[in-house]
């Protein structure tokens, strides 16, 4: 695939916009040379698949699909929306747009004036533009202060859009999330999403408990080297909350192999 020259220089002055290029590039290829896909087959194209796979072995349970900013292009929201009718919580950069009747403006932007907003509207005894709103995540409870409203965003069209902080002087950086349910409210939107973040965890503990150490050449043998950490970390942190499974791990333990 080739990239055009005047383009390079966005990798180090925009990457952002480096990587919308790429992402833009490819897609382009696939569409007239169907070898790209094989050759070049993305995490965006893996996921569609296996959400597919997901939707023909199970039909009738559409369960709401929650993904990082990474996952959240345009292409892949419509295939969820149009094509596979699941509902989904998708995760918004700052520099991404919000289509107001004055124009575009970028999320960091508007919700900075919202927050001016929200604090004039306190000090004067009105209405917040962020309401506090509190969630069940794990047996414990979470709070937020949150705006939500149906907007149109920038490529992707008109979607539920939630602004979170998680102080109550919004004194933290905000998070963008989307859904395309247009009636579905704050609580709902951010407890979904939330359930995102262990998947982080994992990967980040998962490496310490030896994921990346690994000197293997074949398919199989990584497949199963991932495999068997895999197992370990869900022992251990199963075995934090259940008694005897960590006692019978602790009598299983075998120094010698």
């Amino acid at each position: 695939m080739k990239l055009r020259e005047s383009k390079l220089v966005l990798k180090e002055t925009k990457p952002h916009k480096w990587r919308q290029y790429l992402i833009d590039v490819w897609r382009r290829n696939r569409k007239k040379n169907p070898d790209v896909v094989e050759l070049y087959d993305s995490k965006l194209r893996i996921a569609e698949l296996l959400l597919q796979k997901w939707v023909q072995d199970y039909p009738d349970r559409k369960y709401p699909v929650t993904f990082d900013n990474w996952y959240t292009q345009p292409d892949f929201c419509r295939f969820l929306d149009k094509t596979l009718e699941l509902p989904y919580v998708g995760t918004l950069a700052p520099n991404d747009e919000v289509v107001l009747k004055r124009g575009a403006e970028r999320l960091d932007i508007f919700a900075a004036r919202l927050k001016k907003e929200h604090k004039e509207a306190v000090k004067k005894g009105g209405r917040p533009v962020f309401k506090p709103i509190t969630i069940r995540f794990k047996g414990e409870r979470e709070k937020y202060y949150s705006y939500c409203a149906t907007h149109r965003i920038h490529n992707y069209g008109k979607h539920r859009l939630v602004i979170n902080h998680r102080q109550a002087d919004l004194s933290d950086k905000p998070k963008f999330l989307m859904s395309n349910r247009l009636i579905w409210q704050a609580p709902g939107i951010t407890r979904i999403r939330r359930h995102r973040w262990p998947i982080e965890v994992y990967y980040e503990e998962g490496k310490a408990e030896g994921l990346d150490q690994y000197q293997l050449r074949g398919f199989e043998a990584i497949g199963r080297h991932v495999a068997l950490v895999a197992v370990v970390y869900s022992l251990l942190r199963a075995a934090q909350q259940d008694h005897a499974l960590r006692n019978k791990l602790q009598r299983a333990l075998q120094f010698e192999l």
